[in-house]
C-alpha cells in the first residue's frame, strides 16, 4: 500500500525539520532511521498510516527481523487478528503487540540475544512505542531535552513477553524495584543494567549446571544447580543438627537443597534435602546462637517427614539477614513450584514449564541483587510462586495457571502456522537460553504445547486472576498499616493495652463466675431456671437470634450517631517504663514469645471493636448483613438441625470428599479477615 503524498510529505518534514530531536543523543539510530525512511522509496511504501512515527520505526525493525514487509505483517494481522481486537481505537497498539510478539519469538532463539546490545534496545523501544502507537500520539514537546522513559504498562505488557525479562504475576513488583530512584519510570541505562545482570547470571549458572559438582547424585533427575553459597570462607554456611554444628557448602537445584559438609581438605558426601516430592516439608526463618540461645536471625529452618530431626542452615553475616532472607526466598520457590505441580498432578511438557518459570524468578533475582545491592529487597515480591503463597486469591492465580497449562484457553492457538497473537513460553525461553529439561518430556506427543501468558489485545484469565488479587491485596496493604500502627513495644504496654480492651469481657466473666458459683442464690437459681426453660422449650436458636439482632442493631445505631463524631480512640494508662534488669528479662526468649503472642490478641481485639463500633464501614457493613444472615438461619430452622449441621460441619471438615473445598474457604475466611483494618489506639502517660 503506497503512501499518499500528504503521509509521505509530512514523513519528508519531520526529518528535514528535526522534529524528532527528542530521539537523538543515546537513541541517533532514530535519527538515522528516519532519514532512511525519508528517502528510501521501499520504506514510504511500507509505512502504516495508522501508527505513530515512532511505532513505524519498531514495526520496521520487526520486519527485517522477520524478513518479512510490514504490509504483509499487517495482512496477517487483519486475517489472524478478532474484530475487536482489529477495532479502530485499539488497532495500532495492537497491531504493534503483534509484530512484537513475532520479533521476540524469533530474536530470543538466537543464541546470546541477551547480551546483544540491539536485542535490548529493541525490547526497550517496543515500551516506548507500545505508550505512544497510534498516528496521533506524539510524545510531549515539553521532554524534547530529556531522556525518554517508559512507565508500568508499557513495561508489564512488552516485558512478559520476553519470560526471562519479567513475567505477567510479578513485573509490576519488577517495575517499582527498577524504578526506585526515577520516580516511577524506567530509564534505558537502568534496564541496560538490568538485562547485563540477566546475562551474567544466566552465564553463571550454565556455568554451574555444566561443572561436575554434584554430578553423580544429580544424575538421575537431571537436575540444574541454580544457585551456590559457602565455598568463599568470607562466607560460610553452617548446618545445624541437634547439638552438631559444621561449616560447608550449600547448593540449590531444580529439585533439592545439598550440603556438603568442609573437612580438612575435602568435602563429605552431599545431603540431599528434598524439595519435589510431597514430604511435608517446612521451610521457614530461625533463630540461632551459642549454646542453644535463640539470638540471631540468620538461619533456614527445614523439616520433613523424612528426616528424623529438623536441620537449621545459618548464614552468619555481621549485619542484618540479607544471605538468609535471599536462600530462604529462592529454597521457597522452589519448594513452592514443586508442590504447584504435585496439587495439580501437573506432567511432562507442562511441568518442565512451571519449573522453568521457578528457573527464570531466581535468575531475575540474581539480576537485580547486582543493581539493587544497596536497597533492602523484598525478595518474594519478586518469584511468581512466593508471591502467588502470600497474595489474597494467589491459590486462584495458580489454578488460572494451571487451567492455561492444560491448553483450555487456546483451542484456536495457530501453533503450527507461527502465529504471532501469543507470547512465548517460559519452557521455550530456558531452552533457548541453553538449560534443556529432557527428563519429563519424552513423549513429546503426551502434552499439548505451552505457549505464553500474554494475546495480543486481549487480557488473559491470568492476567484478570492477577489484576484482581492485587486489588484485594491493597486493602490488605491499608489494613495491615493500621495493625503496625496500634502494635505497641513492652510486654507491660501490651499488657495494660490487653486489660482495657478486655475490660467488658472482664465485668461480664466475673457476673458468670458469680452466677456459676452461685455467690447470690437467688440470682443463681433465677438464671438456671430460664436457661433451662428455654433449652427445654428449644428456644435456645430464638434467644441466639435476638442477641444476633441486638447486637445488629447496637451496630447501626453506632454508625448513625458516630458519622460525625468520630469513635474515640483506646485510651490505655501506659505503665511506668521498665528498669534495666526488666529490660533484659525482656529480651529473654519466654518474654519475646508471650510478648508476640499478646501483640497478635490485641490485633484481634482491636479488629473486633473496629468491627462492632464501625469505625471501618465498609467492614463494619458486611459484618452486620453476615450478623442477620446468621440470625435467619438460626430463627428459621429447629435448633436441634442446627446442632446436628454443626456437629457434622466440624466432624466432617477434613473428610477426603471436602478437604479441598475446606482449604479453599478457610483461605478465602483468614483473607477477609486480614483486610480488616484495626481500630486505633491511643497511649496516654500516668498521672
Amino acid at each position: 500500500m503506497a503512501l499518499s503524498s500528504k503521509t509521505r510529505n509530512m514523513l519528508e518534514n519531520l526529518v528535514r525539520e528535526g522534529s524528532f530531536k527528542w530521539l537523538l543523543g543515546s537513541r541517533s539510530s532514530f535519527n538515522e532511521e528516519f532519514e532512511e525512511m525519508g528517502r528510501s522509496p521501499s520504506a514510504r511504501k511500507n509505512w502504516i498510516s495508522e501508527l505513530s512515527p515512532i511505532a513505524n520505526i519498531v514495526v520496521r525493525r520487526c520486519s527485517k527481523i522477520l524478513s518479512v514487509p510490514t504490509t504483509e505483517l499487517q495482512e496477517s494481522f487483519n486475517a489472524e487478528a478478532s474484530h475487536s481486537v482489529k477495532h479502530p481505537s485499539r488497532y495500532a497498539r495492537n497491531f504493534l503487540e503483534y509484530c512484537c510478539f513475532k520479533a521476540l519469538a524469533l530474536s530470543t532463539q538466537v543464541s546470546g540475544h541477551l547480551a546483544d546490545k540491539k536485542f535490548r534496545r529493541l525490547t526497550y523501544d517496543m515500551m516506548v512505542a507500545w505508550e505512544a502507537p497510534a498516528a496521533d500520539s506524539k510524545p510531549s514537546v515539553d521532554k524534547l531535552d530529556e531522556d525518554i522513559s517508559v512507565g508500568i504498562e508499557a513495561f508489564s505488557r512488552i516485558a512478559p513477553a520476553v519470560p526471562v525479562i519479567a513475567n505477567v504475576i510479578i513485573s509490576e513488583n519488577l517495575f517499582e524495584v527498577l524504578t526506585t530512584s526515577t520516580c516511577g519510570r524506567l530509564q534505558f541505562s537502568i534496564y541496560d543494567k538490568y538485562l547485563s545482570g540477566l546475562e551474567r547470571a544466566i552465564r553463571k549458572m550454565r556455568t554451574q549446571s555444566d561443572s561436575s559438582l554434584l554430578s553423580v547424585i544429580r544424575s538421575s533427575k537431571g537436575e540444574k544447580i541454580l544457585e551456590m553459597e559457602g565455598a568463599v570462607t568470607t562466607q560460610p554456611v553452617l548446618e545445624h543438627v541437634g547439638i552438631s554444628t559444621w561449616p560447608g557448602r550449600l547448593t540449590l537445584t531444580d529439585h533439592a537443597l545439598y550440603f556438603e559438609a568442609l573437612r580438612v581438605v575435602s568435602y563429605d558426601k552431599a545431603k540431599r534435602y528434598d524439595l519435589s516430592d510431597d514430604l511435608k516439608q517446612i521451610v521457614k526463618p530461625e533463630l540461632t546462637g551459642p549454646w542453644g540461645t535463640r539470638l540471631f536471625d540468620k538461619a533456614v529452618f527445614y523439616k520433613s517427614i523424612s528426616l528424623s530431626e529438623p536441620v537449621v542452615i545459618e548464614f552468619p553475616e555481621l549485619k542484618g539477614h540479607t544471605r538468609r532472607d535471599y536462600w530462604l526466598a529462592i529454597i521457597r520457590e522452589i519448594l513452592y513450584v514443586h508442590r504447584f505441580i504435585n496439587k495439580f498432578e501437573i506432567k511432562g511438557v507442562k511441568q518442565d514449564e512451571a519449573v522453568s518459570k521457578a528457573v527464570l524468578g531466581i535468575l531475575r533475582l540474581q539480576a537485580i541483587q547486582e543493581i539493587s545491592s544497596a536497597l533492602p529487597l523484598r525478595y518474594e515480591s519478586l518469584l511468581m510462586f512466593n508471591l502467588c503463597d502470600q497474595l489474597p486469591g494467589g491459590d486462584l492465580i495458580l489454578e488460572t495457571l494451571a487451567n492455561m497449562s492444560s491448553l483450555k484457553e487456546i483451542d484456536c492457538y495457530k501453533s503450527q502456522s507461527g502465529s504471532g497473537m501469543y507470547s512465548i513460553s517460559a519452557l521455550d525461553m530456558v531452552s533457548n537460553l541453553g538449560f534443556v529439561f529432557n527428563t519429563n518430556s519424552n513423549n513429546p506427543n503426551e502434552d499439548g504445547l505451552v505457549v505464553g501468558e500474554i494475546t495480543v489485545g486481549e487480557m488473559t484469565s491470568l492476567e484478570r486472576a492477577v489484576k484482581e488479587s492485587k486489588n484485594d491485596y491493597e486493602k490488605v496493604v491499608v489494613a495491615q498499616q493500621t495493625i503496625d500502627g496500634v502494635k505497641v513495644e513492652g510486654i507491660d504496654t501490651n499488657l495494660a493495652v490487653m486489660k482495657e480492651l478486655l475490660f467488658p469481657m472482664m465485668e461480664l466473666g466475673k457476673c458468670l463466675h458469680s452466677l456459676v458459683y452461685w455467690e447470690d442464690p437467688l440470682r443463681s437459681l433465677g438464671f438456671c431456671s430460664l436457661l433451662t426453660y428455654i433449652i427445654f422449650r428449644q428456644w435456645l436458636g430464638y434467644t441466639i437470634a435476638l442477641m444476633l439482632i441486638f447486637t445488629a442493631i447496637f451496630m447501626v445505631l453506632t454508625r448513625i450517631f458516630s458519622q460525625e463524631n468520630p469513635v474515640d480512640e483506646v485510651k490505655v494508662l501506659a505503665p511506668p517504663p521498665m528498669n534495666t534488669v526488666e529490660q533484659l528479662l525482656a529480651v529473654q526468649n519466654a518474654i519475646s514469645q508471650a510478648e508476640e503472642f499478646i501483640q497478635d490478641g490485641n490485633v484481634v481485639l482491636l479488629k473486633l471493636r473496629a468491627l462492632l463500633l464501625v469505625i471501618f464501614p465498609q467492614a463494619s457493613e458486611k459484618f452486620a448483613i453476615a450478623l442477620v444472615l446468621v440470625a435467619l438461619v438460626f430463627a428459621l430452622l429447629p435448633s436441634k438441625y442446627v446442632i446436628l449441621f454443626l456437629f457434622l460441619e466440624a466432624f466432617t471438615r477434613y473428610s477426603p470428599p471436602r478437604k479441598a473445598s475446606t482449604e479453599r474457604w478457610m483461605r478465602r475466611l483468614r483473607e477477609w479477615w486480614f483486610s480488616i483494618p484495626a481500630a486505633p489506639v491511643l497511649l496516654e502517660k500516668g498521672r
